[in-house]
């Protein structure tokens, strides 16, 4: 089974092209939604005993926690060591099963993939990118969000540049939705019987 790690900046079009994987029948572990359900169930003790008062009726309150690592790295740090280690446990346990069921390819989509060194866990890297202005007018588009929010999410991630200049593949999702489909078809076809190492790692650890 070949793993392989989706990502891409905040509008980029990540949770469009898993998406669209996922419609094509290629199992996706997504990392954000692996954190919610971690916030409201087996982290939740273990991030108020290290920041008392952040959680309410059984689950963390993601606004006050936001509140305690804002502008403190080593108490983002804190977080990260935390909630890291059962992320990676929920993906290894996900490709395990996929494994089993004997999927061909397995996503791992995966916001900060390259900032937190989760792409040494996968077989090959995609990264979603569009043009600069495209992002930020879809970015501010979404409710709630202000140019300020926009800049602080950006400060966390690596500039798109790098993330292409790092990444195997990259997708354009500037052109519309169609294409960006078309081009991730043809990504999986020139990626079948291309052999993983991620899983053999797996089997033997």
């Amino acid at each position: 089974m070949l793993v392989i790690g989706l990502t891409g900046g905040i509008g980029m079009g990540k949770s469009a092209a898993a998406e669209h994987l996922a419609r094509s029948g290629i199992p996706v572990f997504n990392a954000d939604s692996c954190v919610h359900r971690l916030y409201e169930g087996e982290a939740v003790p273990l991030i108020e005993a290290a920041f008392p008062g952040v959680t309410r009726a059984g689950k963390v309150d993601r606004t006050r926690l936001a509140a305690e690592v804002a502008g403190r790295p080593k108490r983002l740090k804190e977080l990260e060591a935390i909630v890291h280690p059962m992320v990676v446990k929920a993906e290894i346990d996900f490709l395990i099963e996929e494994e089993k069921r004997g999927a061909e390819f397995a996503v791992l989509e995966i916001p900060l993939l390259f900032e937190t060194g989760a792409d040494s866990r996968v077989d090959v890297t995609v990264v979603l990118s569009a043009p600069h202005d495209v992002q930020r007018e879809r970015v501010l588009a979404r409710p709630g969000m202000t140019v300020e929010k926009l800049e602080h999410l950006l400060a966390r991630q690596l500039p798109d540049q790098e993330k292409r200049a790092r990444a195997d593949f990259v997708v354009d999702s500037g052109t519309g939705l169609a294409d960006m489909h078309r081009q991730i078809d043809k990504l999986i076809e020139s990626l079948r019987g291309r052999p993983g190492r991620v899983m053999e790692r797996l089997r033997h650890s």
